[in-house]
């Protein structure tokens, strides 16, 4: 068992491409998550992202250094941004703040999805007959589109688990009297933290696939309904 770059990097079936897109995705992919988050705390009310300094692009403040050493060292990566529900107006607005994150994740896996259903027929010539892009541009796109997918599918279905502190821990709570009082107590977070790390450990064996599904499913169809 390596490093994960010099495995991928050195892999003939995948190479730098590989890792340059998924370092870039991540990064890119959990900033904006985070600064969704922020955004909609700002417009119901809660300054805490701003006044704290997490209103900003840098990776480094939503990230912190052991994420980016995570991501350096085993290619996975986390952020966090600062809100108080106290100060949020409206009697959703916590549970809108939370789902924020997951939804932009949603969107940028949309808009990679679509760009890879338009580029991979175009990049071989199934769009304009007699046209076609040559490698290495046609499928170092059709990679890094493919990968922006992925990440952020799997950002969005592993962020939305039911289990604090995950986006979906919290929307739950909210809406969920019992399992709120329960996350509050001490053995609660507790219990909470461990089952976020069990999910982590254990649910991408099936949110992997899942992910894979999905963009297998969607990009086959439409290519098949143009009949490319």
């Amino acid at each position: 068992m390596g490093w994960w770059v010099a495995i991928v990097w050195n892999d003939p079936s995948r190479g730098p491409v590989w890792v340059v897109s998924w370092l870039v995705w991540v990064v890119a992919s959990i900033v904006l998550h985070e600064l969704a988050h922020g955004w909609a705390a700002l417009y119901h009310g809660d300054t805490t992202p701003r006044d704290t300094g997490h209103m900003t692009w840098n990776p480094l403040i939503h990230m912190g250094h052991f994420s980016l050493i995570a991501l350096a060292v085993f290619g996975i990566a986390w952020g966090a941004m600062p809100v108080d529900p106290s100060r949020m107006r409206g009697r959703h607005a916590d549970a809108i703040v939370s789902a924020a994150g997951p939804a932009m994740n949603l969107v940028l896996a949309s808009i990679a999805l679509i760009c890879l259903i338009v580029w991979r027929p175009l990049a071989d010539g199934s769009f304009i007959s007699g046209m076609t892009i040559g490698e290495p541009l046609g499928g170092n796109l059709t990679v890094f589109f493919f990968i922006g997918a992925f990440i952020n599918l799997l950002l969005f279905l592993f962020n939305l688990l039911p289990v604090m502190p995950l986006d979906g821990g919290r929307i739950t709570a909210h809406y969920v009297r019992p399992y709120r009082e329960f996350v509050q107590t001490e053995h609660g977070m507790w219990i909470s933290l461990g089952g976020m790390l069990l999910f982590f450990f254990f649910a991408f064996r099936f949110i992997f696939p899942a992910a894979m599904g999905v963009i297998d499913f969607v990009s086959g169809t439409v290519w098949s309904v143009l009949g490319v």
